[in-house]
């Protein structure tokens, strides 16, 4: 209505204001409502961005009731799986027989494995299509997810926890590639923010099961096998998922040609 540029420059600035005037706060209610009018801010921030992205890069497709339903789902289980081992990994790991010190490097390793893992992801998407990637990641995500519950001796927990953290990381990240891709720039900006918004509570519920697990002293093993049942979820409701409809018509380029990159998106879908 008021278009993507000021909704972004609007989010931007308040995420910013707000996130510098919990410095002033003078209470924990103040400070909590400022920490809240700022997450409001940041989470108009990133479906804004995708979507400015995406609309400059290809054009886009129709959408559905329920596609949209199940790229929330999609989100949900991926950002339960990101703060979920992200906050207890380590305790999880000291549930294992692991030092502190090792768990903690092992948390390191899955936030590096994290960044290595979105780089090949966006490269796979482009390759093979985003609905494809994350397929794939989800279920890669839920068998190194599963092998977690081996304690492997010296480098071979790090290297198993790297992996892990390529695929679960940046499953969730696909999901918004998929959104980009498949929906109409009239609505694009919109499903991008129903699904970060499902996808926050899957942020918040991830932590509670880690919690209840090791509060119930079944953190290890069960925790790894709870966390692939998600991945493995996660993974059906991507196989479910149908694109949505046909390419809409797409914008001429300069010599009169329509841009063929839809196209080209469509028959990887």
């Amino acid at each position: 209505m008021i278009g993507r540029r000021k909704v972004m420059i609007f989010a931007v600035a308040s995420f910013s204001l707000f996130t510098a005037l919990c410095a002033l706060a003078p209470s924990l209610f103040v400070f909590g409502l400022l920490r809240f009018l700022a997450g409001v801010g940041l989470g108009g921030c990133l479906p804004t961005a995708i979507a400015l992205v995406t609309e400059y890069a290809r054009g886009g497709r129709g959408g559905s009731a329920t596609t949209t339903i199940m790229t929330g789902y999609h989100s949900f289980l991926g950002l339960l799986l990101v703060y979920g081992l992200n906050t207890w990994l380590p305790e999880i790991m000291r549930a294992a027989g692991y030092e502190l010190d090792a768990a903690l490097g092992l948390l390191l390793a899955l936030n590096v494995g994290a960044v290595i893992g979105l780089v090949v992801a966006g490269r796979v998407a482009d390759r093979f299509g985003p609905r494809p990637a994350a397929l794939g990641w989800f279920t890669v995500s839920a068998l190194m997810l599963a092998a977690l519950s081996v304690k492997l001796p010296g480098a071979g927990a790090y290297v198993a926890v790297l992996l892990a953290g390529c695929f679960v990381f940046s499953s969730q990240v696909l999901v918004y590639a998929y959104i980009g891709r498949v929906f109409a720039p009239a609505n694009r900006a919109t499903a991008l923010g129903w699904a970060a918004g499902v996808g926050r509570l899957g942020a918040i519920t991830g932590p509670i099961l880690g919690g209840l697990l090791l509060t119930a002293g079944l953190a290890y093993p069960w925790g790894f096998y709870a966390f692939a049942v998600i991945g493995v979820l996660g993974a059906v409701a991507v196989f479910a998922v149908r694109r949505p409809g046909a390419a809409t018509a797409e914008p001429t380029v300069a010599g009169g040609e329509e841009a063929s990159a839809p196209a080209v998106a469509a028959s990887r879908d």
